[in-house]
């Protein structure tokens, strides 16, 4: 069976540099930095103090009281850009297929903040303190399930969760449901919310955060030789995939074309990658072959690049073994030292990045990035963003114990 062509025909984000999509690309683009001390509890007692948090978020303004109210702000994060991105693609307007229309939302962790204030309310008060809103809040499913209800998409319904590469599995895994045949519109994305005081203190206790808390501003740094740790972040990245010829039928404008996907494990560790990059560079090989590419035809790379000394210099080792014979035209960017590491929702903010840097030629900066580690001396784009012609883009996502996701966008000429 031929397989169908997959494109994207919505975006819709919620980020710490913007709510939507025009606010969000216009902040990547001017380098503007979303990161500063933790406001949503008190940070002092902790290894770390700073964090990249959701700012002038209205969430009243794209979901219903009663669930912003019942559920945890990591659904309430992806039915917000849900929304948004549905918009986008004009699909209020067009009388889609239900039964061919699917959800596919990943969170890495899920309702945090509705497990800390259940553990909280129960030590409080007892049993009787829980609500019966609390099991749906916390499922990581529910930010699908949420969605689908919301847009009445009654087709495939999941929800990844691989640690940091969840974003990238949700929206490569949807357009395997497109080209198989098995939906012709999917909503496809990730969700997390996970600033506040027990995952914080996990992450501190793993020592994988920055303690940058002198110099916050400048605490995310991939690839640089003074990198500490990453800074966490939260918020939402949505996008309307669809089959070609249901597009173009319908007169949808198309940002770009999903081309190839790759999904692997390391086999390795339950959080640090594999030393040689054996499955970042299997996943990024397995997205080409799934293209039908070859390496030197890929212009720029929107990294994972998380600010951690392994995995950068992992990514940094996977980069230049895949793609050795084309290093010098290729520009690598991590957009985590804008709005830290989103965990879960990584990968489909950075996804939404790679489409418009496609569309538009233009790459963001990494910024406070100043001095290249050893290993990671390629071809970042530092300062300010760079004007580039860029056919074929790839965005890379790596998750502790071993998940790797890479995705392929190609510039779509009609």
């Amino acid at each position: 069976m031929e397989e169908k062509r997959v494109v994207v025909t919505g975006m819709g984000a919620v980020t710490p540099i913007g709510v939507g999509l025009t606010e969000y690309w216009n902040s990547l683009i001017n380098g503007i930095n979303g990161i500063g001390e933790v406001t949503l509890f008190d940070p002092q007692d902790y290894r770390s103090h700073m964090a990249a948090e959701i700012k002038n978020f209205k969430a009243d303004d794209w979901v219903e009281k009663k669930i912003i109210n019942r559920f945890d702000r990591f659904s309430i994060f992806a039915i917000a850009a849900a929304v948004m991105a549905f918009k986008d693609a004009k699909l209020e307007e067009f009388d889609f297929e239900a039964e061919k229309s699917g959800v596919i939302i990943g969170s890495g962790i899920g309702g945090a903040e509705t497990i800390q204030d259940g553990a909280k309310k129960i030590r409080e008060k007892g049993p009787s303190g829980i609500s019966p809103f609390f099991i749906p809040s916390v499922l990581i499913n529910m930010a699908s399930s949420l969605v689908s209800i919301r847009l009445g998409f009654k087709g495939p319904l999941a929800a990844p969760s691989v640690a940091c590469s969840t974003g990238g599995n949700a929206i490569g895994e949807a357009y395997r449901m497109i080209q198989r045949g098995n939906a012709v519109l999917m909503a496809a994305g990730s969700g997390e919310a996970a600033i506040n005081p027990l995952p914080y203190a996990g992450f501190c206790a793993l020592r994988a955060m920055s303690q940058r808390n002198d110099d916050m501003e400048h605490s995310c740094r991939p690839f640089d030789k003074n990198r500490d740790g990453f800074v966490m972040g939260e918020g939402s990245g949505m996008v309307i995939l669809e089959e070609l010829e249901h597009a173009k039928a319908r007169g949808a404008h198309i940002y770009a074309e999903l081309i190839g996907y790759g999904n692997t494990a390391d086999a390795f560790h339950y959080t640090a990658p594999h030393p040689k990059a054996d499955g970042m560079i299997r996943v990024m090989q397995e997205a080409l072959k799934d293209a039908g590419i070859t390496a030197d035809q890929v212009d720029h790379i929107n990294a994972h690049g998380t600010s951690t000394v392994l995995n950068d210099q992992a990514e940094c080792l996977a980069m230049k073994k895949t793609f050795a014979s084309s290093l010098n035209h290729l520009q690598i960017t991590s957009i985590k030292s804008m709005i830290g590491h989103l965990l879960g929702g990584a990968g489909s903010v950075e996804f939404i990045a790679t489409v418009m840097s496609v569309q538009e030629s233009i790459i963001p900066p990494t910024i406070n990035t100043t001095e290249l580690d050893d290993e990671c001396e390629l071809n970042v784009v530092l300062g300010n963003a760079l004007k580039k012609e860029i056919n074929i883009a790839a965005t890379n996502n790596f998750g502790f114990g071993g998940g790797n996701a890479s995705l392929l966008v190609k510039k779509y000429v009609g």
